[in-house]
């Protein structure tokens, strides 16, 4: 019996549908491309134009009056810290690149976790799909997107954000369902419409278990994000690629340390906003 008749190819049926699409809808890829290279290259803009000092500070005053002191105080470190590493652009550059992944994901993945939580069917169709989506690895994800969009930042921002999708649709759908039926019940009866049950009983309710979903949303990022460096994506995720093809050690570790640095000041940030947020609704309510 011969084996290799009966070995299959996924690439071989892979590979003629890329080329399809890069055929048939190249305008609309080349779109894309240029709709991210421009909110990225806007970004990056606004944060390297001020000095790093000005805006170190402003970032920390911003933190201070919209979150409280400890945030501030955790800013003020992770920022210093990558500007003393000599990573301070880089830094920047993939603080742009998370910041939008996370945006993207969060906006397709939050509204499609509410429908799972309220259609079983729906829920029961997609749960397969992450599945598969959690299991394959993360680099995978590159090739499709730069067989499509060519190396550099674009592949990366498209591949960080189908990989942060998953987590973050898991847990919204799973806080969702964790809303006592109790506040349901009584916002039902006391004729509230389903718009401000949503806003003013389900999102408080279910914050803490959405803030564990941004939280993983933003560490996932960042780790594709140094995966994306090895396909020309730049930022600290270049910088960890070159330290390791040119086995320097202390190029990685400043490199690495900086990324953590900068997954503290995110995650940190977003946590105190979000709960800002929902106290205050909770209040209001």
């Amino acid at each position: 019996m011969n084996l290799d008749a009966l070995q299959f190819s996924p690439g071989a049926y892979l590979a003629p549908a890329v080329d399809w699409l890069n055929m048939n809808f190249h305008p609309f890829f080349d779109g894309i491309a240029r709709l991210i290279e421009a909110v990225l290259g806007s970004i990056e803009a606004v944060l390297l134009y001020p000095p790093p000092y000005a805006a170190i500070m402003v970032a920390v005053l911003l933190a201070a009056f919209f979150v409280g002191v400890r945030v501030a105080m955790v800013t003020a470190i992770a920022l210093i810290f990558c500007l003393l590493a000599g990573f301070w652009a880089a830094s920047m550059q993939t603080l742009a690149l998370v910041t939008v992944a996370v945006i993207i994901s969060v906006s397709i993945a939050f509204p499609l976790g509410i429908l799972a939580s309220r259609y079983r069917k729906f829920e029961a169709g997609i749960r397969p799909v992450l599945d598969i989506m959690q299991t394959v690895p993360p680099w995978v994800y590159l090739i499709p997107a730069v067989m499509i969009f060519s190396l550099g930042r674009v592949p990366a921002i498209i591949a960080t954000i189908v990989y942060g999708i998953p987590p973050m649709l898991r847990l919204t759908t799973l806080a969702f369902n964790q809303v006592p039926k109790d506040l349901l019940e009584l916002g039902h009866a006391t004729g509230a419409s389903p718009r401000s049950i949503l806003f003013k009983i389900e999102i408080p309710s279910a914050t803490p278990t959405l803030l564990v979903g941004l939280n993983q949303c933003i560490l996932l990022s960042l780790a594709m994000v140094v995966l994306a460096g090895l396909v020309g994506a730049g930022g600290l995720g270049a910088e960890v690629t070159r330290g390791l093809t040119r086995m320097e050690m202390g190029l990685g570790l400043r490199a690495g340390l900086s990324i953590v640095a900068v997954a503290i000041f995110l995650d940190r940030l977003m946590k105190g906003l979000l709960q800002r947020q929902s106290s205050g609704a909770a209040k209001a309510a």
